[in-house]
């Protein structure tokens, strides 16, 4: 495809932060799709390894750190420039996305972020507990600050692969569910509406259910923590304790897992590290699979979207939602071999880009799981091979978040005025209509796959018969 559509003009300045994997994949699309200043495009980060890739296309590169004592100084210059309205294009690590998100809006510049980032150092921080480091804390300052200063410029939260995509799948394949059930209500068009259409069909809970395939050209050197995506990223995350949104329909809690005493009420986290915690799920491609139970904010924002209230405020329903992740082989062993050093980092890291990714796909896509036909899984399958043929500078991993990014941005640009957003909260159809081209095969796969299958039975287990979809019989123990 080479007639490639404009979906809209920036009238001011864009400034992206960060220029790593996702960084360098958006800037084509952002290219290809939007009109703009070309003299008013900026990218900063602190590590300008990539420096040249931007400066050849005639965009200023600033080699800086964005910090809580800088920002301000920084970016306010830079989104003003030359008139117009600003967009801001959160791609980084380190930066504080809620510090960022409200300066933009309180400028009239336009944002867009991947994830809810803190500051440097916190989520190391020995001196926070783990409910502190959570994504259900730093989620919670995000909704704190929709609630003191709603409407406004808009904002757009988490708005990557997942969290993201995923959100718009859950809908697709909700809508896609209800069909096939026979459930003739019309198509939801509120909060509550969507989260009765879950209820309705008994969707008892959803795991974002990715496996990635992409296979290196040559072999993971000892020493270097390798992955399709950016490691600080996988690693900081992976760090954090293992969060999930908790369903109703759940009769037991791991003894390490617990609740929080403030927000929404909608999720747990253990006392472990996500990254070293294994659940079983299903993709099409292998089957059956062990995926880790990383934190991310979807497993929380998706179970508090589909939350049904009674009129005492109390959660009547509720999926139960998170992450069962595979990620590629190599960055697996990086994994066994960091925890395995006691939770030290590597010294050394690496993305795999492109040209060194001999073959494979990146599987992405949501898993409903509990209802009358089973399970269902939706989403992207998208290879290496495909990737390479649609744009430049990333990887099926990369792709996949990058056009995210651009379906968000998008959005955000038809709709200017809407305050802070989350992606579930977002046009599931626009997004997806935006997104779809770089998506490789999008499918639906039904499974009678259970979790109570596919165990040696070699041992005694502590699982529930009785409910297949409990957590107690997902969780690796």
């Amino acid at each position: 495809m080479t007639d490639w559509p404009i979906h809209g003009r920036i009238s001011g300045p864009i400034v992206m932060i960060g220029f790593g994997s996702i960084g360098k994949g958006a800037l084509p699309l952002i290219e290809r799709h939007f009109e703009f200043d070309h003299n008013r495009l900026v990218v900063i980060d602190p590590i300008d390894v990539d420096r040249e890739i931007a400066e050849s296309r005639g965009y200023e590169f600033i080699k800086s750190a964005v910090t809580k004592h800088n920002y301000r100084d920084l970016l306010v210059p830079l989104l003003t420039r030359g008139g117009g309205q600003g967009f801001c294009v959160n791609l980084s690590v380190d930066t504080s996305s809620l510090a960022i998100m409200e300066l933009c809006r309180e400028i009239g510049a336009l944002y867009v972020d991947t994830v809810i980032e803190p500051w440097a150092g916190f989520y190391f921080d020995k001196h926070l507990g783990p409910e502190s480091r959570s994504n259900y804390a730093l989620r919670e300052t995000v909704l704190e600050s929709r609630r003191k200063n709603p409407g406004g410029t808009t904002a757009i939260s988490t708005c990557g692969a997942n969290p993201g995509m995923v959100s718009w799948f859950v809908k697709q394949a909700l809508v896609n569910l209800a069909a096939d059930l026979g459930d003739k209500a019309p198509e939801p068009k509120t909060r509550e509406e969507w989260a009765a259409l879950a209820h309705r069909l008994g969707v008892k809970g959803v795991h974002i259910a990715e496996r990635d395939t992409q296979r290196a050209r040559d072999p993971k050197p000892r020493g270097v923590f390798v992955n399709t995506w950016s490691v600080e990223g996988f690693v900081s995350e992976g760090m954090q304790p293992a969060e999930l949104g908790w369903g109703t329909h759940e009769t037991w809690m791991p003894e390490n897992g617990r609740t929080h005493k403030f927000g929404c009420g909608a999720a747990i986290y253990l006392l472990q590290p996500g990254a070293n915690t294994r659940v079983r799920s299903w993709t099409p491609t292998p089957g059956p699979q062990y995926g880790f139970l990383v934190t991310h904010n979807e497993s929380i924002s998706i179970a508090d979207y589909y939350t049904v209230r009674n009129d005492k405020g109390e959660a009547v329903y509720r999926p139960t939602c998170h992450y069962a992740y595979h990620p590629a082989d190599d960055a697996v062993l990086s994994l066994h071999e960091m925890f395995g050093a006691g939770g030290k980092v590597q010294e050394k890291n690496h993305i795999l880009d492109e040209h060194e990714i001999v073959d494979g796909i990146d599987e992405l896509g949501v898993l409903l799981f509990g209802h009358a036909k089973g399970a269902y899984w939706y989403g992207s399958q998208l290879s290496i091979e495909e990737t390479r043929d649609l744009c430049p500078y990333q990887n099926a991993t990369g792709l996949q978040v990058s056009s995210a990014v651009l379906a968000g941005m998008v959005y955000a640009l038809e709709n200017p005025e809407a305050g802070i957003l989350e992606a579930d909260e977002l046009d599931y159809k626009r997004c997806l209509e935006i997104q779809r081209p770089y998506l490789g095969p999008v499918v639906g796969v039904y499974t009678d796959w259970t979790p109570l299958q596919d165990r040696p039975g070699f041992f005694p287990e502590d699982i529930d018969e009785s409910d297949p979809w409990q957590f107690r019989n997902i969780l690796v123990r």
